[in-house]
């Protein structure tokens, strides 16, 4: 395992996997300028080579990322290195799925995008003590909600298939996305 020294302290290595260029190495210097040594990759297949190379102490991933998803990364990640600690990152409507990882797939916790080096750094170091309201438990119509928006992502938008996959009338599926998203 990779680590940088600083003042007599050792940092631990992190691998950050964002598909926005923008964001991932907006954070990739933020943490760098704290002494960490930090790789980056944007895609599923990146991030394994980066993997394979050395595996990580700590990793940050995207929950959505081209050639695969975050969950199957963190699966990879565990199957690589079970003691690599592991912190998912969420867009829009992914809640559910990261409250998955965390309770599955061994992830250390999630936050909302956009999160700021210092949030990512407690957060992987177990001091995260910023609580969103009503992110830890979204209510049922929330996680409805988020679900339908998943799978209508999954579907590229496709009204009748992602009906189909919900099993519900296309016109009900219709209704439910002109309301506007329930609160937390």
């Amino acid at each position: 395992m990779t680590v940088v020294e600083t003042k007599g302290e050792s940092l631990p290595s992190i691998l950050l996997v964002d598909d926005d260029e923008v964001l991932r190495e907006r954070l990739a210097t933020a943490i760098r300028a704290r002494g960490y040594e930090v790789r980056t990759a944007g895609s599923f297949d990146e991030a394994l080579r980066e993997v394979a190379k050395e595996s990580p102490e700590m990793a940050v991933l995207d929950l959505k990322m081209p050639g695969g998803n975050g969950l199957d990364l963190l699966k990879e990640l565990r199957r690589v290195d079970p003691h690599t600690r592991v912190l998912m990152l969420t867009g829009y409507g992914s809640i559910a799925t990261a409250v998955e990882a965390v309770r599955e797939g061994g992830a250390v916790g999630y936050l909302p995008k956009p999160a700021d080096a210092d949030e990512i750094l407690a957060a992987l170091a177990g001091t995260h003590t910023q609580k969103v309201p009503g992110l830890e438990t979204p209510s049922l119509a929330r996680a409805e909600w988020e679900h339908i928006q998943r799978v209508l992502t999954d579907c590229g938008g496709n009204i009748s298939e992602a009906a189909r996959r919900l099993g519900i009338h296309r016109r009900s599926l219709q209704r439910k996305l002109h309301k506007y998203p329930p609160a937390r």
